[in-house]
């Protein structure tokens, strides 16, 4: 047990490396780092397990901060714990540098989780926590470890706080640890303005273990984290009632603690005296990028003790491997990402079916022969159809995580959250599931797997006005436009930060599964119908030229001098398909093309490009969402038949003859369009 003097002499080490990192930068937020620190500076130093020699280690326990602002606090502990040098903390929120303003997955320097909009980080904690269970379930002890997270006053006011922590309690994971930092300020005012909401007796209702201390206190803090590693039946709140900027003061060294100024910006321009603080805390104020002796003989004693503990379970493990070869088989290749090996063609489709059926199809198959893969469905199962991959497995309850499948409920955004933590986590793949006019509520989680790079399958059906019935709130007009958007937009790899497929029938469904399966890199969205559609016609095997979805785009029907390009995605296809007999009858012929993915046609040579929608052609372009979806594709001379609506409330057959969605509109909208 580590010296109380030497714990604080640690923690207001990180809180003089943190102000200073804001005060050289000129931005950032040193309140919530300083009174922060004591928690963090425990944990490192005493709790947390994880191999200093391999970031990568499987069974480490592992830290999800939620607010990424307080990323001075991550930084300066990383520090001291030998991941960054002083160096890169003179260089924070600079150009080039690898300590961003709020923090970013770099699992090397020992970051976890891109800390981004509030609220997030806690939830990918809680899907961490949930995969953690799920490979526990099936390689025991070599999968035992502790998810540990840190959540501020804002984290707990965001509404996505009440999902992970209804589930988090509900599934009773005792293998998570969260620290509440409780210190009463916000960026523009203090909390007690904005809720009386008693947050203990919510994570009581919800099933959570809850202990309040004094978040201040090292010795307060090891207890309450003793006692949270004790508990084996519920996820653990430990409420830390901390000081907003603790140990700042002013240029006459009265205190300037529990200010809201400290939280957004420098201690220098907070009103605070940055010189007497570092003073204060026992720092150099001409030079305070400093460790101090004590900091570092504190972990350089946990370093040890972490090699030793690292070694001792190397042990256990060589020991449970000679028993279970094929399980340390399996475990090698879960943990590093290897694709499933799926018979693919061998998948059998009804014909004329919807592609959320076609997609059921595949799940079922998934679900059979892909071990590590969890499913989840926002309580729509039996409409989003991933019931096809619920019928071969079973919902995670509590003390049972033997099946693959998470009944997240009504509750989108946290689901999305959810899936991308059990990706972080590691071993596992994730898919989640709801109607499409949700992903609505999804974006800001969408958003923040394509910046991580987090290969999370979002399934979405009902893609369409096609839901007619339920009128225009259910009906997707601007989403699927929205969502290509991140086709355009690059990621660090210089790749498309999202891979988005809406296949035009069975088969091809098929193939944008094999698509998102073999996508191990960025996230994929699926996007189904509701409605059956005509299968599309094929010259010799469907399979085989629906394969060519893998270019983003590709020819489906052709006629040999045609005088149009006919292209959609999704089941407009089949539509232009019945639209293009017509025209043929009248003499007028066409090219037929299916664009399931405008971004990863734009990544194919300019010849294929040029093969497929050749220039100067006239082209006419179907889309049941608003026309921008084609206009990049179509061209300045070419012509798209799309929805300018929200849509109305109809069967979906009235809607289509409304609409314009028809063989016989497409005739028409063509046979005028070439007059022209």
């Amino acid at each position: 047990m580590n010296d109380l003097k030497i714990l604080n002499k640690a923690a207001d080490n990180i809180r003089i490396l943190a102000a200073s990192m804001v005060e050289k930068a000129k931005s950032g937020h040193p309140g919530g780092a300083m009174g922060g620190a004591d928690f963090i500076n425990v944990l490192f130093s005493e709790f947390l397990v994880y191999d200093p020699e391999n970031p990568r280690w499987e069974n480490r326990d592992r830290f999800f901060l939620d607010p990424g602002h307080m990323s001075p606090m991550l930084y300066s502990t990383l520090t001291l714990a030998g991941k960054y040098t002083l160096d890169d903390l003179k260089q924070f929120r600079q150009w080039g540098s690898i300590t961003p303003g709020h923090p970013e997955l770099d699992l090397d320097h020992g970051v976890e989780n891109t800390s981004g909009p509030l609220g997030q980080g806690h939830t990918f904690a809680v899907g961490a926590a949930i995969a953690a269970k799920f490979l526990k379930a099936r390689f025991g002890d070599q999968m035992d470890h502790t998810i540990y997270s840190f959540i501020s006053d804002g984290g707990v006011q965001e509404e996505i706080s009440q999902g992970a922590g209804r589930i988090a309690g509900h599934l009773g994971l005792d293998n998570l640890i969260m620290f509440y930092d409780s210190n009463g300020i916000q960026l523009s005012t203090k909390t007690s303005e904005v809720t009386d909401e008693d947050v203990v007796a919510k994570y009581n209702a919800w099933g959570w273990n809850v202990i309040s201390i004094n978040g201040n206190d090292a010795s307060e803090i090891r207890a309450a984290l003793t006692q949270a590693k004790q508990e084996k039946s519920k996820p653990t709140l430990i409420v830390g009632h901390t000081i907003m900027g603790k140990g700042a003061v002013k240029e006459d060294n009265s205190s300037f603690e529990g200010q809201t100024a400290t939280h957004g910006m420098p201690l220098g321009e907070s009103g605070a005296c940055f010189e007497k603080s570092i003073a204060n805390l026992g720092g150099d104020c001409q030079n305070p990028f400093q460790i101090f002796p004590e900091a570092k003989e504190l972990y350089a004693k946990r370093a040890q003790e972490l090699k030793e503990i690292v070694a001792k379970r190397n042990e256990e493990k060589a020991k449970w491997a000679k028993e279970n070869p094929l399980l340390v088989d399996k475990m090698k290749r879960w943990f590093a990402g290897e694709v499933p090996q799926i018979d693919w063609a061998g998948i059998e489709q009804k014909n004329n079916i919807a592609s959320r059926a076609a997609s059921a199809a595949v799940l079922s198959v998934l679900a059979q022969n892909v071990e590590n893969i969890i499913v989840s469905s926002a309580d729509l199962s039996n409409s989003d159809k991933t019931d096809g991959f619920l019928k071969y497995t079973t919902s995670f309850k509590k003390n049972d995580f033997s099946g693959a499948f998470l009944q997240a409920g009504v509750s989108e955004l946290t689901m999305a959250c959810l899936s991308i933590g059990i990706s972080l986590h590691g071993g596992l793949i994730a898919a989640c599931a709801t109607f499409f006019v949700f992903s609505d509520y999804m974006k800001p989680a969408i958003r923040m797997a394509a910046i991580m790079q987090q290969p999370v399958k979002f399934i979405w059906t009902h893609d369409a006005f096609r839901v007619g019935e339920d009128g225009p709130t259910h009906e997707p007009v601007e989403q699927e436009a929205q969502i290509r958007l991140m086709e355009k937009l690059k990621n660090h790899h210089n790749q498309n930060s999202m891979l988005v497929l809406r296949p035009a029938d069975a088969v091809e469904t098929t193939v944008a599964w094999k698509l998102a399966m073999e996508n191990t890199s960025t996230p994929t969205g699926l996007i189904f119908s509701r409605q059956n559609i005509k299968d599309l016609p094929a010259k010799v095997s469907r399979y085989s030229e629906a394969l060519q979805a893998a270019k983003g785009a590709y020819v489906v029907a052709d006629n040999d001098n045609y005088d149009v390009i006919l292209l959609a995605s999704g089941s407009e296809v089949a539509t232009l398909v019945e639209g293009a007999k017509l025209l043929d009858a009248d003499g007028i012929k066409s090219r037929i093309v299916s664009v399931p993915s405008e971004g990863l046609f734009r990544n194919q040579s300019k010849e294929y490009q040029e093969s497929v929608i050749p220039s100067g052609k006239k082209i006419f372009g179907l889309t049941a969402g608003l026309p921008v979806n084609l206009l990049g594709l179509v061209g300045d001379n070419g012509k798209v038949w799309g929805l300018e609506t929200f849509g109305f409330s109809a069967p979906y057959t009235v809607l289509d003859e409304k609409l314009g969605f028809t063989a016989d509109n497409v005739y028409k909208q063509v046979k005028e369009y070439l007059k022209k």
